[in-house]
């Protein structure tokens, strides 16, 4: 290979992989800066801040009870991450390893499942929660954000259950193990990858969540998550950038933390799910 082209074709993409980082964080570096900004709100902002400032931080928790909308998202998503990974995981357990009537059928609604448009889901969830008499309620919301998790994470566990050889299982009994032992101690560290992977869509969607919160909650405003209380700082005619960005930093932190916590299992995971059985 010629040398000269083997250089080109090393600096063209490390130019291509430059303009794909700018283009991806450039929004991320807008929004911090023009958290700190002193200037955001007036409509004085800059690409490099000329005075840095924590008035917007300050604004958001004392005048804007963003603590609330923090606490109200870290028990929804918390909840919503845990009886939802214990549930799919059961589930997935059930469809792989058991043989019964009507198997193929449930895999067939939980995949049409997937496929309907959350919109569409909107209505019949509404109605549902409110003859639950649920309404403007964090749990109601819960259970809304659970039943949105579980045909995503039973049809992915499923493969991950299914890609853990049968004769495990089987050495495991004849070890003299319970099923709650093999499952314990054989069964659950194999698929624990596969529960991590489908654990951050289910937060995901808890944390960042708009339509149904707002559909859910109404005008219980005590019961906000962060997806809501952002709005409030979107006036009629204006709008305070300054508090709405630093508003958005505070609820992009602890999605970064979560995925720095998971990350490795989060790969190992995703390339453990490709596997079906």
């Amino acid at each position: 290979m010629n040398p000269k082209k083997s250089v080109l074709s090393r600096v063209g993409i490390g130019v291509g992989v430059a303009v794909v980082l700018a283009f991806t964080l450039f929004p991320a570096y807008w929004m911090i800066s023009s958290a700190f900004d002193k200037n955001a709100s007036s409509g004085g902002r800059s690409f490099i801040p000329e005075e840095f400032t924590l008035d917007h931080f300050i604004f958001v928790f004392n005048e804007g009870g963003f603590g609330v909308f923090l606490r109200n998202s870290a028990i929804v998503a918390l909840v919503t991450v845990l009886v939802s990974a214990l549930v799919c995981l059961l589930a997935a357990v059930a469809v792989a390893r058991f043989k019964f009537k009507f198997r193929t059928t449930i895999l067939m609604l939980i995949l049409v499942v997937q496929m309907v448009p959350l919109e569409a889901l909107v209505i019949p969830l509404f109605l549902q929660v409110k003859s639950l008499g649920l309404l403007n309620s964090i749990i109601g919301l819960m259970i809304v954000y659970i039943a949105l998790s579980l045909a995503f994470g039973i049809w992915m566990l499923r493969g991950f259950v299914a890609a853990v050889p049968v004769e495990l299982e089987e050495a495991a009994y004849l070890d003299g193990a319970s099923w709650w032992r093999m499952f314990r101690s054989v069964l659950l560290p194999l698929v624990m990858p596969g529960l991590v992977a489908t654990s951050i869509f289910s937060f995901i969607t808890a944390w960042n969540e708009f339509i149904f919160a707002m559909t859910m909650l109404g005008g219980a405003t005590d019961q906000y998550t962060v997806a809501i209380g952002l709005k409030s700082f979107f006036g009629l005619h204006s709008n305070d950038w300054g508090s709405i960005m630093a508003a958005s930093t505070i609820i992009t932190i602890p999605v970064m933390i979560f995925f720095v916590i998971v990350q490795g299992r989060l790969a190992s995971g995703m390339t453990a799910g490709a596997v079906k059985g």
